[in-house]
């Protein structure tokens, strides 16, 4: 018997702190690969630009079909920084496509980054994701990818 989904349980005991760094990751709906295709990943990319002021982004990877985002809160809740881009997101996929789209899955995982971490080597393990699920030999040929270190 399936298990049901508890994605709700995402949302206990989580804390939003101005000025921490988070590592985001979120979720297509039904694993579906929207972001197979250059220009609906570029509609991600887009609604990150769109959410400066609520987050300033440290580094992304836009995988097939889910995303991680290392991200610094600079107002407002964490879940309101995801839900802004993930809403921007859905929005320019839905004009990309002219129809309206269902892009993600309810939730998301966040991790508060303590401060004695290394920003740089989370963000280096952030962004070779493509690398170790082998869809480039060489990141610099994977183009949805930044991080404010390169």
């Amino acid at each position: 018997m399936p298990r049901k989904a508890r994605a709700h349980r995402l949302r206990l005991g989580r804390v939003s702190e101005t000025g921490r760094p988070y590592l985001i990751t979120a979720v297509c709906a039904e694993r579906r690969q929207w972001f197979g295709d250059l220009a609906a990943g570029r509609c991600f990319v887009h609604a990150l630009q769109e959410a400066e002021g609520d987050a300033r982004t440290l580094c992304f990877v836009v995988m097939p079909d889910h995303i991680h985002w290392l991200m610094e809160l600079q107002a407002g809740t964490v879940s309101r920084a995801v839900q802004k881009v993930k809403a921007g997101t859905s929005r320019r996929i839905g004009r990309l496509y002219d129809q309206p789209c269902s892009v993600w899955q309810r939730g998301f995982h966040d991790r508060a980054v303590r401060r004695d971490e290394d920003l740089a080597a989370i963000a280096r393990y952030v962004v070779a994701n493509p690398l170790r699920a082998g869809l480039v030999r060489n990141l610099r040929y994977y183009p949805l990818w930044d991080a404010i270190w390169i």
